[in-house]
């Protein structure tokens, strides 16, 4: 490797290094959901709800939309 090619590589590796600081920075704007995506390039781990709590939230919707019906 000529000393050209080495100050070539170097400056690509430079690029690659200031792109990846500029991604780093951006994520302090984020959400932590969105930041944790962007930091580690998978998607953050879902919660999962029970059958019982989607009921309960089912009902609870199904209450409000009939009281926003009875004021209208």
């Amino acid at each position: 490797m000529n000393r050209l090619e080495i100050i070539e590589t170097l400056d690509q590796e430079i690029s690659r290094l200031n792109h990846v600081k500029q991604l780093l920075q951006g994520t302090q704007n984020l959400s932590p959901t969105l930041a944790k995506l962007v930091s580690n390039g998978k998607p953050p781990h879902r919660r999962n709800i029970s059958v019982e709590g989607r009921r309960r939230i089912a009902e609870a919707q199904k209450r409000r939309w009939a009281k926003q019906k009875r004021s209208t």
